[in-house]
């Protein structure tokens, strides 16, 4: 009698630990989840007199969704807070200057996923990005209020259309997600902007909980 009772014991055990294993494949399952970390960004397609641009870091946090299309397929959209930017040295007017450039987006990418397992997915896809402030700061002590409004009075370009790419690696409900992405438009509304032209580009680095 014990011996049955045992058996039936390690049969169910096994049973359960079975149907555990199985659930941690989420791949053909909805899913909601929540993400930060950090943007690792820059411009390129920069004119202007004596322009370098730098690298600088932003903060990157939001939602995202994974609706699938069978096991192996689906569609990944994203609502992201992401800061971008660039520093820069340079010449206005003869004078030389430290500048360092913040853009604040609500970046909203569409991803396709190819999910060749469930631990890896590849994603790609376009991305719409709404610009919500920029925050200029001059380090050169004698550049004058005129030449800070030349940056201020911009025409910039606040919808802009990109392209990003990447992969998430999850474990169990962790997901930690790599990406690069890429602006198609420049920050100029009409190109008649005195700053230099500039397309962002940036890599990102986030871990995210999936419920």
């Amino acid at each position: 009698m014990k011996k049955i009772v045992l058996i039936t014991a390690a049969i169910s055990l096994f049973g359960i630990i079975k149907g555990q294993d199985n659930s941690t494949d989420l791949r053909d399952k909805l899913n909601f989840g929540v993400k930060a970390g950090a943007n690792y960004s820059n411009v390129y397609d920069a004119q202007g007199e004596a322009f370098q641009a730098n690298p600088k870091l932003g903060l990157a946090a939001g939602v995202f969704l994974a609706i699938p299309i069978g096991k192996y397929l689906g569609v990944q959209p994203e609502v992201l807070f992401s800061q971008k930017g660039f520093q820069a040295t340079g010449i206005i007017l003869g004078n030389t200057y430290d500048f360092t450039r913040t853009t604040s987006y609500i970046d909203v990418p569409l991803l396709f996923a190819f999910k060749p397992s469930e631990f890896f997915t590849l994603l790609a896809g376009p991305q719409y990005s709404y610009l919500l402030n920029q925050k200029d700061v001059f380090a050169n002590a004698t550049t004058s209020i005129a030449q800070e409004t030349e940056f201020v009075n911009d025409n910039v370009r606040k919808n802009t259309l990109c392209f990003l790419g990447g992969a998430d690696l999850t474990l169990r409900h962790i997901v930690i997600g790599a990406r690069a992405g890429w602006d198609f438009q420049n920050n100029n509304g009409d190109g008649t902007s005195t700053t230099p032209r500039y397309k962002n580009v940036w890599y990102q680095a986030t871990v995210g909980y999936r419920f």
